[in-house]
């Protein structure tokens, strides 16, 4: 009588703790969602802070057309690959396509910072200071928000890889998650915001 109770309570520990381990897989899968959705939000709001900019020179910037086009082109580009990631974060091929779109659109605000620059009166200009500081302020919030998905991403796919949520993560297919790495070098440098 003794021998199927303990069988029973060993099986019931067992599926307790597999239940345990899936439960925790889905947490931290949550967390690198909730992650990603912090840094959407901040991108979102540089995305709307762009034609802003781009229309408060175009007065002072005239001859200077084709940098303006970019610069906006550059950010719907970006705005597009924000929303694929938006809909499936963590996964490698659309974290590598928003890491690239979002090199070119710091490459073309690079560009647009320095023509910039040579217009006294734009550098004059309150409104443009404004957004300046609320876009220098928003890619302060980016870092911070790339950094918290990086850090939740790596403690999911440690908790997927290590043994033994590792026999559960392949049973119930949890896929692991890609980084949001930096992938063009001029986005590595920091946007220089000088007015």
């Amino acid at each position: 009588m003794a021998a199927p109770l303990i069988f029973l309570g060993l099986a019931v520990l067992t599926v307790v703790f597999l239940v345990g381990i899936y439960n925790r897989l889905v947490s931290y899968r949550n967390r690198y969602k909730n992650a990603f959705s912090q840094i959407d939000v901040q991108l979102k709001r540089r995305y709307d802070l762009i034609p802003n900019l781009v229309d408060t020179a175009k007065a002072y910037l005239k001859h200077e057309r084709e940098t303006l086009e970019a610069g906006i082109q550059a950010r719907n580009q970006a705005a597009g690959a924000a929303g694929r990631a938006a809909a499936h974060p963590g996964d490698a091929a659309v974290m590598a396509g928003l890491g690239s779109a979002e090199g070119a659109l710091a490459g073309a605000l690079g560009k647009f910072f320095a023509l910039a620059e040579s217009y006294p009166d734009l550098k004059a200009n309150q409104t443009m200071a404004q957004l300046m500081e609320e876009l220098t302020s928003t890619e302060n919030k980016i870092s911070f928000a790339r950094q918290a998905y990086n850090d939740a991403v790596t403690a999911y796919n440690t908790q997927r890889e290590t043994f033994p949520s590792n026999l559960i993560a392949n049973t119930f297919n949890f896929q692991a998650a890609s980084l949001f790495e930096v992938t063009e070098a001029v986005e590595r440098e920091p946007v220089k915001v000088q007015f």
